[in-house]
């Protein structure tokens, strides 16, 4: 006997993913899921690929999963999507430290952080 399925925790017009690990304090990573958020995802990816920003790239490969997730394992229509949702939490933090003066050192933190993306089906209205 194998386990029983859980429920969807979203509705049936909508698919996600998230990347759990990303190099970049929640701060910046904020700044570029705002520029993409209640955006149809086609403009969104145009978003993504001509900002100046670094995280943009993975950001981008977190909303490619997204529509994926949406055509292939929730058969919704990619012209009609749109990013619904755009959410970031902070990860584990690596902590380092740099020499200094007279003996002593300071810390350094490496934050790491997580974004949630969150695809829904509109209608025509879109």
């Amino acid at each position: 006997m194998s386990k029983q399925a859980k429920e969807r925790r979203l509705p049936p017009s909508e698919a996600m993913s998230k990347v759990r690990s990303l190099r970049t304090s929640a701060r910046k990573l904020n700044l570029v899921a705002q520029s993409i958020r209640g955006l149809p995802v086609q403009r969104a990816l145009n978003e993504l690929e001509f900002s100046p920003r670094r995280i943009a790239i993975d950001v981008r490969k977190a909303l490619y999963s997204a529509i994926s997730n949406a055509e292939n394992n929730h058969s919704l229509d990619i012209d009609s999507l749109v990013v619904a949702e755009a959410f970031v939490g902070k990860n584990l933090v690596m902590k380092r430290f740099s020499a200094r003066a007279r003996g002593r050192s300071s810390r350094i933190e490496k934050p790491f952080s997580e974004i949630t993306i969150v695809v829904r089906e509109q209608g025509e209205a879109v």
